[in-house]
């Protein structure tokens, strides 16, 4: 039986559907607070899914609010593994690694993952890289009510 997929991410105006086999296996993992972290600054920015393209693997990361799917380029439409159940509540500081919840779809799931977080984090840095302004930010002086008079 097949499962839909994240829903509601849109990439210039087209509809991306993705589906899922049959739940192989779900495994505990810690994300670095580094890559949560900009993960969802990114995704705050983009707004409600996020496609990040992973070329060293040939694979595209597609974030959402409740999980982030990975798909193998040679198999477009099939998540491969999904990251889900993130609780970021459960560190006592930003800078914590952050639990979640590892599901594998497909076989080669396990063999993907020892290579995906550093990919995934320098996929995020390059496009966070990208997004940069061109211009630099200026300093607002936020006075109280007090000092203006």
């Amino acid at each position: 039986m097949l499962n839909l997929g994240t829903q509601g991410c849109y990439l210039y105006g087209m509809e991306e559907r993705f589906y899922r086999e049959q739940e192989i296996a779900r495994l505990p993992a810690f994300l670095t607070a580094a890559t949560y972290n900009l993960a969802h600054t990114l995704l705050a920015r983009a707004g409600e899914c996020l496609f990040v393209p992973i070329r060293s693997l040939q694979y595209m990361a597609v974030l959402d609010a409740d999980e982030f799917i990975f798909i193998d380029s040679q198999n477009k439409a099939w998540v491969e593994l999904a990251w889900q159940h993130f609780r970021p509540q459960a560190r006592s500081a930003l800078g914590e690694r952050v639990p979640f919840e590892v599901v594998h779809y497909a076989p080669q799931a396990a063999e993907t993952m020892k290579r995906l977080p550093a990919e995934f984090h320098q996929a995020l840095r390059l496009l966070a890289d990208r997004q940069k302004p061109d211009t630099p930010g200026t300093v607002l002086d936020l006075r109280t009510h007090d000092k203006l008079r």
